[in-house]
């Protein structure tokens, strides 16, 4: 059974997506556009508290990210539910993010870009990796898990993907109108902001996507490394920019 939405962005943690991408999510939501989460761990190791219960961390952790995603107005969220600090580059979870990109049908994929360099969260890499061989060509190719063919999933074209958290950026989008969004979606990550231990992160937050919109004609941003897959001139990704 397929739910055809325009953009899945595919997150290691709760809470990545909100860092990442949420203002441009917004952006999305706002004209119009169907966004869908896949959250592939729990995030039960992301605590500081010796009293926190990684079951419990959990349970707290996916209602703060449906909570941002309301915020955002995203459609659906799938809680994978592989564990924190655990992912590993296996056939099951390359099928299992093929399967979701087929029922998705989405225009755009967005994700944590693999290709950090030194001090990167394993999970993000791993994620990363992923989702990218996930998308091409494995979602592409009819007999990549032919299986998924008797599930009713057919083959799906990908027409880009965005990388959040890259080194190599080569595409901004204009966050100005959207930034309260972002950061009251953020917000809801109770657990986690409490661990960052910034005083004013409003403050911080608005200075990092200052500096992310260095040298274009806004004032906010979020920033990328955009890939292509087959070069549509009218793309999503396109549409949006042109519409700042």
């Amino acid at each position: 059974m397929t739910t055809p939405a325009d953009v899945m962005v595919i997150a290691a943690h709760p809470d990545d997506a909100e860092f990442g991408v949420a203002g441009t999510v917004a952006r999305w939501t706002k004209e119009g556009r169907q966004v869908v989460y896949v959250v592939c761990t729990s995030g039960e190791k992301g605590t500081s508290d010796r009293s926190m219960k990684p079951e419990l961390l959990a349970q707290i952790r996916e209602k703060e990210q449906l909570a941002a995603a309301q915020v955002l107005g995203v459609r659906e969220v799938k809680f994978l539910r592989y564990p924190d600090q655990g992912l590993e580059e296996t056939p099951q979870l390359r099928k299992h993010i093929v399967g979701l990109i087929r029922m998705f049908q989405p225009s755009v994929v967005v994700t944590s870009d693999p290709y950090r360099r030194y001090l990167w969260h394993r999970d993000h890499r791993i994620i990363g990796q992923v989702t990218l061989d996930a998308v091409f060509p494995l979602a592409r190719d009819h007999l990549a898990y032919p299986d998924l063919l008797e599930e009713g999933l057919q083959p799906h074209k990908v027409e880009e993907i965005l990388f959040w958290a890259a080194e190599d950026v080569n595409y901004r989008f204009d966050i100005t109108s959207t930034f309260d969004l972002k950061f009251t979606a953020l917000q809801c990550h109770v657990t986690q902001i409490k661990e960052l231990g910034i005083p004013d992160l409003k403050a911080w937050l608005r200075g990092f996507c200052r500096d992310l919109a260095a040298g274009e004609n806004f004032e906010l941003a979020e920033a990328f490394h955009r890939v292509q897959i087959s070069g549509y001139p009218n793309s999503l990704v396109s549409k949006l920019r042109s519409s700042t």
